[in-house]
């Protein structure tokens, strides 16, 4: 396995570049991010519906150390190159950006996307980069996860032994 996809897997330093170029070509830019540990169906589906927005869909990735804080012990179970390759190859995906921070604020400033796409359990909370999002003209849009698929219900049924 090659451990990064040429061209669409971008250094966080990079990525202001590249934005660059896709905004004088008129594109629209959709950016969501999560930790991604283990990619299942919804999450298929959640980067299918965040694509459907606009023309690029740059993913935001956790490093690992970044996982750890947010997760805990255990966590991440699949590592940062290969989260990042996974993701590189799944269609409706543009680019990929590890990020090191626990939130993406940072990189939300240097992509600042058209929309800014996060799960529906964010409904009423504060979502980072809105600020930034919305002073551009952009927008935030919350999109309903795939109802019982989830990274930590998988977890589970691995360490209880459960199969499907």
């Amino acid at each position: 396995m090659a451990a990064y996809t040429p061209g669409k897997i971008i250094e966080f330093s990079n990525i202001k570049k590249e934005i660059s170029k896709l905004k004088k070509d008129f594109k629209k830019i959709v950016f969501t991010n999560g930790c991604f540990d283990i990619i299942h169906a919804g999450h298929v589906s959640y980067l299918n519906e965040a694509k459907s927005l606009g023309d690029v869909l740059i993913v935001g990735i956790n490093s690992d150390e970044s996982v750890k804080r947010l997760k805990g012990r255990g966590r991440p179970i699949i590592g940062e190159k290969d989260r990042a390759y996974i993701l590189a190859n799944i269609k409706p995906v543009d680019y990929v950006v590890i990020f090191d921070e626990d939130t993406p604020y940072n990189l939300i400033k240097e992509v600042n996307p058209d929309f800014l796409v996060k799960g529906g359990d964010y409904n009423g909370k504060d979502v980072v980069g809105k600020d930034i999002v919305e002073s551009a003209g952009g927008k935030v849009v919350l999109i309903d996860f795939v109802k019982g698929k989830s990274t930590s219900n998988i977890i589970k049924k691995i360490r209880e032994g459960e199969g499907q």
